[in-house]
């Protein structure tokens, strides 16, 4: 759509174009659904890498470079960083949720802060890679 609407190729155009009316779309509840197979991350990062091919004087960089020259992070780690923000959010008490219904803390009695999450153990996928177990390896 930004490609065939707008002839101007430049990046204080099309940046802005594209943070506001694709990647808001491509992290939409990114804390409920957050792709684990390699072919999804590919292929969700592969409408950012198209988009930057569209600015006018780095086309010909690598993608890392791309980014790097446009200010952009990649959009897995911004999905890491959004869980992460969340995770603090919840814990903390400025989101208005349970935080048992989102994770175990650990009553082992290690030494440290009270605030360290335990992971569940599970079985099936959709429980593996569900937000509460997969933010407590991070």
């Amino acid at each position: 759509m930004i490609k065939r609407n707008f002839t101007d190729r430049s990046q204080a155009t099309l940046i802005p174009l594209y943070k506001s009316l694709v990647r808001s779309y491509l992290e939409y509840c990114c804390s409920v659904w957050n792709p684990h197979f390699r072919k999804d991350i590919e292929l969700i990062e592969g409408v950012q890498r198209r988009a930057t091919k569209l600015v006018k004087d780095v086309e010909h960089l690598h993608y890392n470079d791309r980014l790097e020259h446009l200010e952009l992070m990649c959009l897995h780690t911004r999905r890491i960083r959004s869980d992460i923000i969340d995770t603090y959010k919840i814990i903390n008490g400025i989101y208005n949720v349970k935080t048992e219904l989102f994770f175990d803390y650990d009553q082992s009695g290690r030494r440290g802060h009270s605030k360290k999450l335990f992971k569940r153990r599970s079985r099936l996928d959709i429980r593996k890679f569900a937000f509460s177990n997969r933010i407590v390896d991070r």
